[in-house]
Formats: structure tokens, sequence, C-alpha cells
């Protein structure tokens, strides 16, 4: 004989009584539990007396005594006896009770839904039934232990670096699981690159990562990686493929100093037409059942491909479509206390801008206010043949770095983007003519640099002497120096 209770017994007639009982008896957690039921999810005699108690609780009103509920409803529903024993009880099946019928009732009324089209009404529905939970956390107690709370906040260990020293101190430690952090870039900028590198970061910190593509190919960003283990181009990748394979094995079996060994990392390739935060998830379940674990890392590329979960979002209302989109990302990371990063375009009013703002990133301010950190790529092809990209912060919820901005160092050849010496970027000096070049395509009146010249060898020869002044400017202080003069000259 089968002992085990299914369902149906779990949450039958009798059970949902002593529910209701419960709730009558115990205010406190009739109040905890109230926004989570309806009289619908009760069976049939019982629903009068649920619809009545609702109702006359509604806008703080007491809760009613039996003899009220009776008088009301014919039926009679005694108190518990000993209400404080079955606290622990209560809260631990009202919540499932209410998240099984809601389920239930969408499966009954799906089908005649579904026969009217309206799919995404029984979506939204079912993501709904599955999001129901008690509200137990009552929050800070503000005057409650506040050495307690400061050591709390002194605290870092829920940080986790990105990898790059130079972004973790303006951070205050780095990212922490559930937040949502977004790299803006006009198009050639290198967001890919950007997130490529932090999934990098991620995996050697023995996290497990997985990356989402919805523009690249799945080999296109596995060669890419390739490069950037390996140290080496991607041509030579393809070249010595036996080298590059010892080379990827061997890093991802050697530990870190603290023995930490690397983590997991999956590409997956998404369709770039329609792919949802519900696909993702779909995926990331399916992951957790195959590997028995979830991911601590996601990584979206990128945001802008995305579509909302409810398709009647119209995607040509970049506003709405872009609110829909990033709430919905940072919840699903939130959902599996991962790291997320992903990348969002900048628009046209960026092309000749040399310091970003809201202003510039592509949807407006829709993403901006939902994305915990954001930051803008600044970079010429100058700039990226010298070995350095700028990150300018545009939003940050842990730190006051907005508005600051840092330098690291980037290896043209194997794309890899790492923390400069010192603070200072190791590259060669700028010839006069590539300076020229460089102010001239930051602020839109020139050809850009030619990229097909040789990377490796122009970074080995000698640099060419120039005058001391022209040397120690950089990019930006070209950029600077040259729009000063054509303001004092009437330009």
């Amino acid at each position: 004989m089968n002992n085990k209770m299914n369902t149906n017994d779990l949450y039958s007639p009798a059970v949902q009584e002593m529910l209701f009982r419960y709730m009558i008896t115990n205010v406190d957690a009739f109040l905890i539990a109230r926004g989570i039921l309806k009289p619908d999810y009760f069976y049939q005699k019982l629903k009068p007396a649920v619809r009545y108690v609702l109702d006359h609780t509604e806008g703080g009103k007491p809760m009613p005594s039996p003899d009220m509920i009776e008088a009301y409803t014919g039926t009679r529903y005694e108190l518990f006896e000993n209400a404080p024993h079955h606290y622990a009880w209560f809260m631990e099946h009202i919540e499932g009770f209410a998240r099984y019928k809601a389920l239930a009732l969408t499966i009954v009324e799906g089908i005649e839904l579904l026969e009217k089209g309206e799919g995404g009404e029984v979506e939204r529905r079912v993501k709904d039934a599955m999001s129901i939970s008690l509200q137990t956390d009552l929050g800070t107690n503000y005057f409650h232990d506040p050495m307690g709370r400061l050591e709390r906040m002194r605290d870092r260990s829920q940080y986790v670096s990105t990898g790059w020293k130079a972004l973790d101190d303006k951070l205050l430690g780095g990212f922490t699981p559930g937040a949502l952090n977004v790299w803006a870039g006009g198009s050639g900028s290198g967001k890919s690159i950007w997130l490529q590198n932090i999934a990098l970061n991620w995996v050697f910190q023995g996290k497990n990562v997985v990356y989402f593509s919805l523009e690249l190919s799945e080999d296109l960003v596995s060669m890419r990686l390739d490069a950037m283990v390996a140290n080496r181009g991607t041509k030579d990748v393809i070249r010595d493929i036996s080298g590059t394979a010892m080379q990827i094995k061997a890093r991802h079996k050697k530990a870190n100093e603290d023995g930490t060994r690397p983590g997991t990392l999956i590409v997956k390739k998404m369709p770039e037409a329609g792919t949802t935060a519900n696909d993702l998830r779909a995926f990331l379940k399916e992951y957790e059942i195959k590997n028995g674990m979830k991911p601590d890392a996601i990584v979206i590329d990128y945001l802008d491909l995305m579509s909302a979960n409810n398709r009647l979002v119209d995607a040509t209302n970049a506003f709405a479509k872009d609110k829909y989109t990033s709430e919905e990302m940072r919840a699903l990371a939130g959902e599996y206390n991962a790291l997320c990063a992903t990348a969002s375009q900048l628009n046209r009013q960026s092309v000749e801008a040399t310091e970003f703002d809201h202003s510039h990133i592509a949807g407006g301010i829709s993403k901006i206010n939902t994305a915990d950190n954001v930051f803008g790529i600044f970079t010429s092809q100058v700039m990226r043949e010298r070995g350095v990209y700028q990150l300018q912060f545009l939003k940050t919820r842990s730190s006051s770095a907005v508005g600051s901005k840092i330098e690291l160092s980037y290896d043209p050849v194997s794309m890899r983007i790492t923390d400069t010496d010192a603070g200072v970027v190791a590259v060669r000096p700028l010839s006069t003519e590539e300076q020229r070049e460089a102010v001239k395509a930051a602020v839109g009146i020139g050809p850009r640099v030619n990229t097909q010249r040789a990377e490796t060898k122009q970074m080995t020869e000698a640099p060419a002497a120039e005058p001391p002044t022209s040397t120690k400017l950089s990019p930006m202080d070209m950029i600077k120096k040259y729009q000063a003069s054509q303001s004092k000259n009437g330009l």
C-alpha cells in the first residue's frame, strides 16, 4: 500500500477548514497571509466564509467572530485551541496551498483563454502563480543593534570581484549577486569583448557561468575565448589547434593561489528574435536539472536583443520594451541569486561625445532606472591599438563613483582586458599623425584609423622621437585641447 500523501489529500476540504479556522484564530498570521488568498482557492462550502472574512477585514477592520461568520454564511467554524503551537504549521502550508490552487485555476481556465488566442495571459498567470510567496521579512529595525548593522555593511564578503581591481575599487568590492550590470557602447566598441572577458574572470574565480549569445555564434564566441585563454590571436588559434587546446586544458586545471579551481563555462546561442527571460529561465532550469546546481553567473549578450515575456508589449516602443526586458533580466538574476552582466547600445548622439550620460543610452531612461551599475565604454581605434580602454561610470548603487573614469589595458591580439600597472597604461606613445587621427575620429570630423596595420610589429618597434609635450598627452587630453582651440578660434 502506498502511504505517500498526494496533493489532493494534502489540501483536502478538512485541511482547508483547519487553515481557515487558524486564520480567524490568529489574526497576526492571517494578516501575513491575507495578500495571497482568494475565495476561489477554497472548496465550494468554504468559499462564502472566506469571502466574508476577506471583505470584512478590508481597510483594517477587525476579524469577525465565529458568531458573525455563522450569521452571514450559515456555517459555524470554531476557533483553534493552543493556536501558538500551530503557527509554524500554518505558515508552512498556507503558502504552498495558495500557489497550488492558483496554478490549478490557471490550468482549468487556460484552455478557454488559449481558444480565444490569449496565450500571453496564460503565461502571465502561470508566472504569477509560481511567484506567490509570503512576505515574512519585516525589514530592518533601524534602531535595533546599529553596531551589528554597520558591521554587516562593512563586510564586503557578499561582493564578488569583477576581475579588475580598478573597477572593484570604484564599486567598493565588486558586484553583488542578483544585480543587473550593463556595459553601454557604440557599434564596434567592444561590448561583447567586455562580456567575454568578465565571463572568463568569473570562471577563473571558480564561478560556474552561463553565457547567452543572441548575436554571435557559439563557435565565434568560443574562438574569442580561446584567444583570451591561450593569449594568442584568433589566427594563431586556428593555425595551432593542438597547442591551443593544450593551453586551454592546462589553464582550466590550474588552481589559483588560494586553491580555487576554475569553474565551468557554457556558451549557448539563443535566437536573435523573440528570446525572452522565460526562455532563458527554461534553459537554466534544464541546466540545473542536468548539473545538479544553479549557475553562479549569467551573461547576456546582449540586452537590446531581448524581447519582453508579454508578447503584447510593442517592440517598436523602445521605452516600454527596455523597461520590461531589463526588469525581467534583473528578476531572473535575483531568482537564481546569480551575478549578471549584459550590454546595451549607445545611440547616435554618443558618436561625437567624449563623455557619456543617460541620454546617450539607446532606449532612454527605462533600462537605466532598473540597472544597478551602468558603464560607458569609451574608445577609438587608435586607443585600442595602443592597448587602452576607458570606462565611464554612468550609474552605481553601491558607491559614489558616478562621473568618474578608469582606464584598463587591452591586448589587441588576444582581446584580453586587464588592470594597468599602478594605474598607468604601459603602451607606446602616439605619433603626431596618430594623435591627429585620434582627435578626428573622436570628434567625428575625419576618417577612422586603418585597422589593417600589423599590430605586433607596431607594438614591438621602438617609438619615433616626438616632442615631449606630445608624448605626455593622453587621447582625452588631446581631444580636450583640440576642442578648446576650436572654441577659441570661434569654430
